[in-house]
């Protein structure tokens, strides 16, 4: 199943909610793709799979207050950005909600992709909300609950979606490569550690 609409709309799921906005910051979409691109420090990160060390199919960064441990690594934050520190004072007033860190990510093209999971780390506490911006080329954003319910969104240039209540203890999500998409794609997710 397919969710579209013009205007911010909560969606309620089975033990979940999302807030989906796709043109939340459409009118500073291009500025900000442009900036971000250039400006923030990426790194390309390793995973440890099937007993090898294999590049993330990304480039992403850590910005924030506090360190951060997810995919096994314990990641440092950079010092925040101005144009991510506006974001993220702008994503407060919107969600009612503090955040002090942000993981960025940078997907070059189709071919660079997100698997399967869950922000579910410890120290985002028991129902995290995570507030995620994005920024250049649209890509399907998949969901599944652990009883095979599936759903699907587009998540196209200045879009904003938050995953709240219980999301993170029944769905996961991913963002699956997409051979035809050779444009890059920026996303910012916002989230609180306690």
């Amino acid at each position: 199943m397919e969710l579209w609409t013009d205007s911010p709309e909560w969606i309620s799921l089975p033990q979940g909610r999302l807030l989906w906005w796709p043109n939340a910051f459409l009118p500073e979409a291009d500025i900000w793709l442009e900036q971000l691109q250039a400006e923030i420090p990426w790194q390309q990160h390793r995973l440890h799979l099937f007993g090898r060390e294999h590049d993330e199919p990304r480039l992403s960064c850590w910005m924030g207050d506090l360190a951060y441990r997810y995919s096994g690594k314990r990641r440092e934050p950079v010092p925040w950005h101005p144009l991510v520190n506006e974001i993220r004072q702008r994503l407060q007033t919107i969600c009612a909600q503090p955040f002090n860190g942000v993981l960025l990510n940078l997907y070059r093209h189709g071919r660079d992709s997100m698997g399967w999971h869950a922000d579910n780390e410890p120290e985002l506490g028991s129902n995290p909300v995570i507030a995620s911006v994005s920024l250049g080329a649209t890509r399907r954003f998949l969901l599944r609950h652990k009883n095979g319910e599936r759903r699907q969104l587009l998540l196209s240039h200045g879009s904003l979606l938050v995953m709240a209540g219980e999301m993170q203890h029944h769905w996961q999500h991913a963002l699956p490569r997409a051979a035809a998409v050779d444009a890059a794609r920026i996303n910012l997710t916002f989230r609180y550690l306690v």
